[in-house]
């Protein structure tokens, strides 16, 4: 392995690269090629970065932090809430479907019930980014689709980390059972409830003494200082720290200050989040993506398989849609997408040992596939029914 230093400016420019080929030739999110670069740089390929290296790690973890923090403060619960009951609708039918799906996808082709159940919760959250970026690009975000798509996503984003929460406690010593998991999916709901509330209480003196105080940066130190420390009280309560993270962004998006910090927190967050990327990238074994061996065709099927379910489930729960005057391809086609927080929960289940790198491997392949059929796939429904 080369040294440390020099580890991180070859993935910081692996991040950079990779991201600049995707959104300027192919017109691709940057994601997508951060994740392939980093890849090919894993100490499954060139053997150049270890996404599990000590150093590169922590940097790693920053980043997964710091991207569901920036999630976090890019939602607006009253907003959500007002979108009514359609985005609610589609984001819980959505979650069962594909949670249920993958469950049922695992188990059918041999694996564990545990490794199903992971499967099943990894898949549950959409990709906000990369569905709003489509519909931006449509000059279609202000369309009634874009509005339930986009509140069903950020729902999504919460369902998917209570199960997170939940099934991240399966790797205790005890195992799974189903009163294990209800108990720390009822764990998981009071910490972000309790949180909120006491952060709501809280932060408008925390946010005051920042204001007061004349040393540079003080804004967005602090917003971070309260995210890291949400992170530490979440894993003390034996959830993951991305679920403090995420819960300490929800808080801040609601005080007025959060125009202060938005803005410097997001610059911190663009150097560490695709770091977090190609990380997540360098832990992939390729070769077990390999059609001339069998565990490789078995990881390209179980990967195929939930593909496949993950369309057939989001056009279901788009069709499902109540109420007439919505385009019902557009939705299901908008939720299509996995990403950000489907990565950090195959990256959890993989350092927990709740999952193998085979398992690993096919979600971010389930991630890239869907990652880059949602445009063309969201653009031509959008096409067909301003022709029809």
């Amino acid at each position: 392995m080369l040294p440390l230093l020099l580890q991180f400016a070859l993935v910081l420019a692996a991040a950079r690269l990779g991201g600049e080929i995707c959104e300027r030739w192919l017109k691709q999110p940057a994601v997508l090629g951060e994740i392939a670069l980093g890849a090919m740089l894993g100490s499954h390929a060139l053997g150049w970065v270890s996404g599990g290296a000590e150093g590169l790690g922590l940097l790693g973890l920053i980043g997964g932090i710091l991207l569901l923090f920036e999630i976090g403060l890019e939602c607006d619960i009253e907003s959500l809430l007002r979108v009514g009951g359609n985005a609610i609708w589609v984001a819980f039918s959505g979650a069962a479907l594909l949670a249920a799906g993958g469950w049922a996808v695992c188990r059918g082709l041999g694996y564990t019930q545990m490794e199903a159940i992971f499967v099943g919760s990894a898949l549950t959250a959409t990709s906000v980014g990369i569905t709003a970026r489509v519909f931006a690009d449509m000059k279609a975000l202000q369309t009634r689709e874009a509005t339930i798509v986009l509140g069903a996503a950020v729902a999504d984003d919460v369902i998917g980390l209570i199960l997170l929460a939940a099934v991240s406690g399966m790797a205790a010593p005890q195992g799974f059972t189903p009163v294990a998991l209800a108990k720390l999916t009822g764990l998981a709901i009071l910490f972000l409830v309790g949180a909120l509330f006491l952060g709501i209480q809280a932060t408008p003196m925390l946010l005051r003494f920042a204001g007061k105080m004349q040393v540079k940066g003080a804004f967005p130190s602090v917003a971070i200082i309260f995210c890291l420390l949400l992170a530490t009280l979440a894993e003390q309560v034996q959830l993951a720290a991305i679920v403090g993270a995420f819960a300490a962004g929800l808080i801040l998006a609601r005080t007025e200050q959060r125009i202060h910090f938005e803005t410097q927190v997001k610059s911190i967050a663009d150097l560490f989040v695709p770091v977090f990327f190609v990380l997540m990238g360098a832990q992939m074994d390729l070769r077990s993506l390999n059609p001339a061996t069998p565990a490789g065709r078995a990881t390209l099927l179980l990967g195929g398989l939930l593909v496949l379910m993950v369309i057939v489930g989001k056009l279901i729960c788009g069709a499902l849609v109540p109420g007439r005057g919505t385009n019902r391809w557009t939705v299901g086609l908008g939720m299509m997408p996995r990403g950000e927080v489907s990565l950090i929960v195959a990256g959890v289940g993989l350092s927990s040992h709740l999952i193998n790198s085979a398992i690993y491997s096919a979600i971010v392949f389930v991630v890239l596939c869907t990652t880059l059929l949602t445009p063309p796939l969201l653009r031509r429904a959008s096409q067909y029914n301003r022709e029809s």
